[in-house]
């Protein structure tokens, strides 16, 4: 039986969909209204949209539930995706890893018989999310996109280019990530419960998202081609000084790490800690950390996952009730507007699924992935950092779901092959 809070949940969810989608109104309104700007700017962050309501749940299951209730329900959530995301993120956008990303991708371009802008350009829509299988989703995103800002995502480059290339970004890491099975959050929440591996994954779904990423990375690149330019250190403010190998050796180390204990908050905070404290010791190799948006990219996933686990009662029973194909076309389809790990999650305590129709499950939730900014875990994270580089500071929902699309579609094609 559905409870008023169920319900009120429901309400509020939608409500955080609508405001998603309509970022540009708050945009609007602080230009109109000057005295209330900072408020409008705010609730314009993508990035708060799903915290504030979350925070609006709690008050509200607060006084409907009672106090004790909301706490329970809050801490019952697991937060370590949010905590994890923050963290690598930190961590890959550090000067040293980002340096030796970019001194690895350069490397490669000047061996490629095409232009070094363009085959840096394709490297980063493609390789780099295909990184994201070792890596882990997050680390590559938040890698590719401060590798492709300079030449890709900047003033100068026509608008639905740039949307076109984030679409493709955003598929690429969703799908990228599916050649291990530990990289992609939703294939995380299912590889135990059915005993999926890595052979399994690069079997099943590792190859076709191989192909499905090389095509979508060549086409838009093939686009971008005629724009892009040679990237200028000195024009772009990238530091003079060069970070020592040992430095970058040790930062890589930190990667590692929590990487490696992806799935053990306490360990990793404490890890990000110790780096706290040794990018402190040698500051002069260093750019500022973007502490700030990947605390509002955790602040983000930590209020999908409240907001999200209120909806388990209306999408477990539509999700059990469709077959193999329907299922396939309505994990990708609810994708866009649910968590896609949270997706298979669901599907994962649905007893009696055959292995074609868990395939078909998994094979959409990942597909959709880059359809919304919500729609995968690492998406937010690649809207923080390359939204500046997009008329009004700010990425459209529309904009991005037209540039998704081409891209969504070759992945489809290739995982219903």
């Amino acid at each position: 039986m559905t409870t008023a809070m169920q319900k009120i949940g429901l309400v509020l969810f939608i409500i955080a969909l609508i405001h998603t989608f309509s970022t540009y109104l708050f945009e609007y309104l602080a230009h109109r209204h000057p005295r209330h700007a900072g408020l409008f700017h705010l609730l314009g962050e993508v990035e708060v949209v799903f915290g504030f309501w979350a925070a609006i749940l709690m008050l509200f299951m607060a006084f409907v539930d009672g106090s004790a209730a909301a706490i329970d329900y809050a801490e019952s959530r697991s937060y370590t995706e949010p905590l994890f995301v923050f963290v690598v993120m930190v961590v890959a956008a550090s000067k040293p890893v980002l340096e030796t990303a970019r001194a690895l991708v350069r490397l490669l371009a000047r061996a490629a018989p095409v232009r070094n802008e363009v085959a840096q350009a394709w490297l980063g829509l493609a390789l780099v999310p295909l990184a994201g299988s070792l890596i882990t989703e997050p680390a590559a995103m938040t890698l590719a996109a401060l590798m492709l800002a300079p030449t890709v995502f900047r003033p100068g480059m026509p608008e639905w280019l740039k949307y076109g290339a984030l679409g493709v970004l955003f598929v690429n890491v969703s799908i990228g990530g599916t050649l291990t099975a530990y990289a992609a959050p939703p294939v995380l929440m299912v590889a135990g419960p059915w005993g999926w591996d890595s052979t399994h994954m690069l079997q099943h779904f590792g190859w076709r998202a191989l192909v499905a990423v090389l095509f979508n990375a060549s086409i838009v690149t093939l686009l971008l081609r005629p724009h892009l330019r040679s990237f200028d250190a000195s024009v772009e403010g990238e530091s003079p000084v060069r970070v020592p190998p040992l430095v970058a050796l040790i930062h890589l180390g930190f990667l590692a790490a929590v990487v490696l204990l992806a799935h053990h908050p306490v360990l990793f905070v404490g890890l990000f800690l110790l780096f706290l404290g040794f990018t402190q010791a040698y500051a002069r190799y260093q750019d500022p950390l973007v502490l700030k948006e990947g605390l509002l990219v955790g602040f983000f996933l930590a209020g999908l996952v409240v907001l999200g686990g209120m909806q388990q009662w209306w999408l477990q029973p539509i999700v059990s009730s469709l077959g193999a194909t329907k299922l396939f076309f309505g994990a990708l389809g609810l994708t866009a507007i649910t968590d896609n790990a949270a997706l298979t999650y669901l599907g994962s305590l649905i007893s009696g699924l055959s292995e074609h129709e868990r395939y078909m499950l998994v094979a959409g939730a990942v597909g959709g992935g880059g359809l919304t900014v919500i729609a995968n875990a690492p998406n937010p994270a690649g809207a923080a950092l390359l939204r500046r580089g997009f008329n009004e500071e700010s990425i459209g929902a529309v904009g991005l779901l037209l540039g998704a699309l081409l891209p969504t579609c070759a992945a489809a094609a290739m995982f219903l092959l």
